[in-house]
């Protein structure tokens, strides 16, 4: 693991990171908070891509609580089936969706305890929609966001929780709406798990990463 960057490397680096995009945004297509909640969920171990193409045809038809339950556990299943973890994923949009409708009046909450209190929403998931949809500063740590944050020395953390919190007290505030969309970028396309391109990184020079790529 290494150790926490300093406050101008931090400031350096994220202000590459806004040069190279202003506006970062997520990859999952949604129309609205509720189709944001069902598309995070459904991304659990699955690709944004592959929760993309069983979406195109789902949101479209069932694009509130209501008309999820309209639609039916077997019928949301033969959208989703090419995702992994399928059944599982359907019986919680089930359950989440009939949450929303009896307890939420159909609308998406937006405080992280009355998300993370929906099957199958953890805190990542209520991260990213508070983020995503409301643009709050919470930080998502996915698999690419530990892995950029302990290599780099931008957000070392022995889990996510504990990266998620270096993130919050170590990245300039200026820079804390887009950092989890930035360094969730920078890990999926360019500090990758076992070849990162180190030679064309914008930050090569201020990473602590020692086996950098030739």
């Amino acid at each position: 693991m290494a150790a926490q960057l300093d406050y101008h490397t931090m400031r350096e680096i994220f202000t590459r990171f806004r040069a190279a995009e202003a506006e970062p945004v997520g990859e999952l297509d949604h129309v609205n908070a509720y189709t944001l909640v069902v598309a995070v969920a459904l991304s659990a171990q699955a690709t944004d891509a592959g929760v993309n193409r069983a979406t195109r045809a789902l949101f479209p038809i069932a694009d509130t609580p209501q008309k999820m339950l309209d639609l039916g556990e077997e019928r949301l299943i033969e959208h989703i089936k090419t995702i992994g973890l399928y059944r599982n994923k359907a019986r919680n949009v089930m359950k989440l969706s009939r949450i929303l409708v009896e307890e939420y009046g159909g609308e998406v909450p937006n405080s992280r305890a009355a998300l993370e209190s929906l099957p199958g929403v953890g805190r990542k998931t209520a991260n990213v929609v508070l983020n995503m949809w409301w643009r709050y500063p919470a930080q998502a740590v996915d698999t690419h966001i530990f892995r950029v944050g302990n290599r780099t020395g931008i957000a070392p953390g022995k889990d996510v929780v504990a990266v998620e919190r270096a993130i919050e007290d170590n990245v300039p505030v200026d820079f804390q709406l887009h950092a989890h969309h930035w360094l969730i970028l920078h890990g999926r396309y360019h500090c990758k798990a076992r070849k990162p391109l180190c030679p064309t990184c914008i930050i090569r020079d201020l990473c602590q990463f020692e086996e950098k790529t030739l």
